[in-house]
């Protein structure tokens, strides 16, 4: 056994990539779906002046347009046929995994196992229509009341014109919807997230170029511009220390009998908890449940009424009211999300029934009250990196101007989708040394 690890360490680098043909036409597969996606945010939606549009968008640019279009990768600024992008089915997910915990009957279908997901997983692809449809339509209307220097925004206003935008914009959504499906599937990482990750790595050389040219007007000067870099670099290196930290709880597995005069060691394993258990679910939850309804608000304006321009002007970056209503729901969906993804109760059932304790601990409810005491505290913690990262950024952006992609979000977003799916190759590498290993040994005992 010792001889087998030894040679899969000695064998385990990247030379060994060239060797794994699922991994790489893994690989392949989502660099040719990403490539679709931007392709597809170049796509402009049908009867749009986009000259006027792009007058509108920069006399509207700042605050919840901004975000929303860092997180369409650029689409809303074009107005393309993904304008809306994925935002839907994330919405669509909080709702329904919101109510699998509150409604009976669908608590029911989640204990279901395979098969109550894939009916949940149905339920949230209808209710991202749904939601898509509404957003799409208000959308829809609101480009046809808005007027730049040159004209309409809207070359044939009318229900002709709703029709088919609400149609594009949905079957744009719900082809991301299925497409990041697809990379989940048939490609490495997850499908939503590297959507969004996509959406932001691909602005970020036009934010590089924004950041240097407001240095050449002078808005910043060189030690400013060099401080901004260097918070984006320290903010980088927080992410991966926090994102990697974690809580090993000892787990003790007692000696037992192999065969009729053998007896096995005790075995002493651990239970690893993240201090970040949630990843980029609360920030990207937080963002989605703060753009829903404010997809109007960012359009109507002052022509909205007294109350649409209250919303609008206390739901703006940097505003108290923002960065509250932000940090409440990144705490919120931090212990909301741990909560269904490690149950303390069934993990310490499970380690009950296979003969596992934790040292100190009685094997049942006291070990599940224990692992949810530790999670409680690594949980309070993550939430409050999370804000941390989230928030401070938020002044920054209002006081110096800096694009939205250089904010904490964004970077939590690219640098945790990265070193998730960094961390899949390598789970793919490591399964294909062992199978190359254990055709070796095969192959050595035929002979």
């Amino acid at each position: 056994m010792a001889s087998a690890a030894e040679q899969l360490a000695s064998q385990m680098n990247w030379g060994s990539f060239s060797k794994a043909a699922e991994l790489k036409s893994r690989l392949l597969f989502v660099v040719f779906a990403l490539i679709i996606y931007r392709i597809g945010t170049h796509v402009p939606l049908p009867g749009i002046d986009l000259s006027v549009w792009n007058e509108i968008y920069n006399q509207k640019s700042g605050g919840i347009l901004d975000m929303f279009n860092m997180f369409s990768g650029g689409a809303l600024k074009r107005m393309t046929i993904f304008a809306l992008n994925i935002m839907p089915y994330i919405s669509a997910s909080i709702i329904m995994q919101l109510a699998s915990s509150m409604v009976p009957s669908l608590e029911a279908i989640k204990k279901e196992g395979e098969l109550g997901r894939i009916r949940l997983n149905q339920y949230t692809r209808y209710l991202t229509v749904l939601l898509a449809a509404v957003q799409a339509w208000g959308l829809a209307t609101g480009l046809e009341h808005m007027q730049g220097a040159s004209g309409s925004a809207v070359l044939n206003p009318g229900i002709f014109f709703r029709i088919q935008a609400v149609i594009t914009i949905v079957g744009g959504t719900v082809f991301l919807m299925w497409l990041g499906e697809q990379i989940t599937q048939r490609g490495v990482g997850n499908g939503t997230s590297l959507l969004i990750f996509a959406g932001i790595v691909a602005e970020l050389p036009r934010a590089i170029a924004s950041v240097l040219e407001l240095g050449r007007q002078g808005q910043f000067n060189v030690l400013e511009l060099a401080g901004l870099f260097g918070m984006v670099l320290a903010v980088i290196v927080l992410i991966v220390f926090m994102e990697r930290a974690q809580r090993r709880i000892p787990v003790q597995y007692p000696r037992r009998q192999v065969g009729q005069n053998q007896m096995t060691q005790s075995q002493l394993s651990h239970l690893p908890l993240k201090l970040n258990t949630a990843g980029v679910i609360p920030p990207i939850f937080a963002s989605s449940l703060l753009l829903l309804p404010m997809t109007l608000v960012g359009f109507a304006g002052a022509e909205g009424g007294d109350i649409m321009s209250s919303i609008a002007r206390n739901l703006q970056h940097g505003q108290p009211v923002y960065m509250v209503l932000y940090g409440l729901l990144i705490a919120f969906f931090s212990f909301f999300y741990t909560a269904i993804v490690f149950n303390p109760k069934e993990n310490a059932d499970m380690l009950k029934r296979y003969g596992g304790f934790v040292p100190g601990m009685r094997p049942g409810q006291q070990t599940a009250e224990y692992l949810d005491f530790v999670l409680t505290r690594l949980t309070m913690i993550g939430a409050v990196y999370i804000m941390f990262i989230c928030l401070l950024p938020e002044f920054l952006i209002s006081k110096f101007s800096m694009p939205f992609y250089f904010g904490g979000t964004s970077l939590l977003i690219v640098v945790s989708v990265t070193m998730d799916t960094v961390s899949q190759i390598h789970a793919h590498l490591v399964a294909h040394q062992y199978e190359g290993l254990i055709k070796k040994q095969r192959l050595r005992g035929k002979r």
